[in-house]
């Protein structure tokens, strides 16, 4: 399973919004939107898990389209170089 990046969405996004807006490209393993602490509003960002060639047929169809008058980011998640220790 590959996960992958989704920014650029709207605050009052939700889990079931973003899944059917996925779900034109195959089977959403996962959906985590990341809220706003003190609203509980979406912070525009999240990351979904699909399979790979689920994932690039995602990218290639939804990155750069407009959703809710904004373009969309969609990309592979990075990974994050480790946090702490001494450089």
């Amino acid at each position: 399973m590959k996960r992958l990046f989704v920014g650029n969405l709207p605050s009052d996004a939700t889990e079931e919004t973003v899944t059917t807006l996925f779900a034109q490209y195959g089977k959403v393993r996962s959906v985590q939107l990341i809220a706003d602490i003190f609203s509980g509003k979406c912070r525009g960002f999240g990351f979904i898990g699909m399979e790979g060639h689920e994932a690039r047929a995602a990218i290639a169809g939804l990155d750069g389209n407009l959703y809710c008058g904004k373009p969309l980011k969609v990309k592979f998640e990075e990974a994050t170089a480790s946090r702490g220790g001494r450089r």
